[in-house]
């Protein structure tokens, strides 16, 4: 599932044709940067002129007029590039920078929001360049590459990518040998302590911290009573895994590519008493789920309070990974999202659950590169997970991992959730049609593995083509026999059918393929609970509790006039 239109959560229905080409992109980068990055010297300057945009677009020149600067975003000073795709324009900004032959340099900016690229041409021996597919902070891009023995100037550029969101960019660095255009300076210096420590929202096992900004610093790095904890590119960090109602301290330093410079003052702080936390009401015994976007791609804006009370559990998309593997975090697009503030947001989670209604956060979507596959990754996830829903009162977690799954130790991570959040918390999982075609899959042993206390399986029957259904039969996707013949596979290999529910599209924009009307799935519905509105596949026998129905998302129902929850919602309440 994912961010852009016409695409499943994080899914990409243009995204065959783009990813061939951005895989080439990113391996040929890949083999420049196995070869060349190196450590800046102190000699070294930045040869890139304006590359903070203080001055405006000045010394860049940005295709089809697609440039602008802002002042917030911002990574550092005042201001920032923006640069908006539109039809076949990917908003490229480029700067010919003076450079000398046959040297080295380091080519980086941090870059947020949309699709973004980072690259050189014109090298005169191998151009690179490098990606993201989207970041909601600062995400640093970085590479290298060496002139040719004639080469006197380069052309930097950036550039997001068609039909995708805006991009914003801010302090390009093109280090090396001084080319002689007058570039921003010297390379980098050690930069100066951190000041403004300080210890915001605490946990069960976890403290919040943020600190001021430090010019020149491109990392920060967090300790726990001398210990390095964590590390952050942000000038904030969470560090978890910590004991309840404990004293600790802590300190942060700055980074960059120079060294690290000495630790902040330190600042203390006590973790929260043991409580209860997270679980909240019991999730009906016929259900629907839908998926929250916390950003935009097209589909309605919504505030957690406009979705309607036909959803029972609402799982907000998405936490995303850290540099810590299996640790994951969260923050609230509130650009994106038209001002929809961090205050606002966790008041409306406690109104949904008044109503009745679980409020989950939701891991992974297509994009997503969590990674649970050790036991300090499993207790990283479970600690990270159990932070959020102790700072957010989220009731539960959604696992949507389409990039991998290890089952041996999702299980593990999972466990340890449970353990930590104790009874009625809520775990759903969103595997895609291939991941519960058999028991010895991984996503499907997981679920098996955590049967006890896995509340539904939503699996995704869209952007699939055709699957084998539970008679040996292939089915295609969009019909009323994928649907029953593929959750056939489920009712029959393991599950409970409480634990079974069907998940689609809420429209045609909100996936690639696999849209099916309202009336379809209330079809399937009645074909497994009661055996009737069956096609040519008729199960073997009805599964009365099936839990019920699943959709991406609900802001694609929204732009839709709810036109699926509106039909879905009342004839799941209407189950046997």
């Amino acid at each position: 599932m994912q961010r852009s239109a016409g695409s499943r959560r994080r899914r990409r229905n243009t995204s065959r044709p783009f990813l061939g080409g951005a895989m080439a992109v990113i391996a040929a980068g890949a083999l420049t940067v196995t070869g060349l990055v190196s450590t800046a010297q102190a000699a070294d300057v930045n040869n890139a002129k304006n590359a903070g945009f203080e001055s405006g677009l000045a010394n860049w020149s940005c295709s089809a007029g697609s440039g602008a600067t802002v002042s917030t975003p911002v990574r550092s000073g005042t201001s920032a590039l923006k640069a908006t795709p539109a039809g076949q324009d990917h908003a490229k900004c480029t700067q010919t920078v003076a450079v000398k032959p046959n040297s080295t340099y380091a080519l980086s900016s941090w870059v947020q929001g949309g699709y973004a690229y980072l690259g050189v041409t014109g090298s005169g021996t191998t151009d690179v360049s490098t990606w993201t597919p989207g970041s909601t902070t600062w995400t640093k891009l970085s590479t290298s590459f060496k002139t040719g023995a004639n080469t006197t100037s380069v052309t930097v550029y950036t550039h997001g990518w068609y039909g995708q969101s805006a991009y914003f960019a801010d302090d390009v660095e093109v280090t090396g040998p001084d080319g002689g255009g007058g570039g921003d300076g010297p390379g980098p210096v050690i930069p100066a302590a951190p000041a403004g420590l300080t210890a915001g929202a605490t946990t069960t096992s976890s403290v919040a911290l943020s600190w001021n900004a430090v010019s020149g610093a491109t990392g920060y790095k967090v300790y726990r009573d001398g210990v390095q904890a964590t590390t952050s590119t942000g000038t904030s960090a969470t560090v978890t895994g910590l004991a309840a109602d404990t004293a600790y301290q802590f300190t942060v330093s700055a980074t960059n590519a120079a060294g690290e410079s000495v630790k902040s003052a330190a600042v203390s702080a006590r973790t929260a008493k043991p409580g209860t936390g997270g679980p909240g009401p019991a999730v009906p015994k016929h259900a629907v789920t839908g998926y929250w976007q916390n950003f935009n791609n097209g589909a309605a804006v919504q505030k957690l309070t406009d979705v309607p009370a036909d959803y029972d559990i609402i799982a907000v998309s998405f936490a995303d990974a850290t540099p810590t593997p299996g640790q994951v975090t969260f923050k609230l697009d509130t650009a994106g999202l038209n001002g929809y503030t961090d205050a606002q947001f966790r008041a409306d989670i406690k109104t949904k659950q008044a109503q009745g209604k679980n409020v989950i956060i939701s891991i992974g979507g297509e994009l997503g590169t969590v990674r649970v596959d050790n036991d300090a990754s499993a207790t990283a996830f479970a600690n990270s997970v159990y932070a959020l829903m102790q700072d957010y009162g989220f009731n539960g977690v959604d696992i949507d991992l389409e990039n991998g799954l290890n089952a041996t130790y999702m299980t593990k991570a999972l466990r340890q959730l449970s353990a930590k959040a104790g009874s009625g918390l809520v775990i759903t999982m969103a595997p895609q049609t291939i991941d519960m075609q058999s028991t010895s899959g991984e996503y499907f042993k997981t679920a098996l593995n955590i049967k006890d206390i896995l509340t539904v399986v939503n699996m995704q029957y869209y952007n699939s083509g055709s699957m084998l259904g539970c008679d040996g039969k292939v089915y295609s996707q969009g019909s009323v026999d994928f649907l029953t013949a593929l959750a056939c596979i489920q009712l029959e290999g393991g599950l409970d059918p409480s634990q079974v529910g069907i998940g689609v599209p809420a429209s045609t924009r909100g996936a690639g393929s696999g849209y099916v009307s309202p009336s379809i799935v209330n079809a399937a519905l009645d074909c497994l609970t009661k055996g009737t509105n069956c096609g040519s596949f008729k199960p073997s026998k009805t599964y009365p509790s099936l839990r019920g129905a699943m959709t991406w998302s609900t802001n694609w129902d929204a732009t839709a006039g709810f036109a699926w929850s509106k039909v879905v919602g009342p004839h799941v309440r209407s189950l046997p």
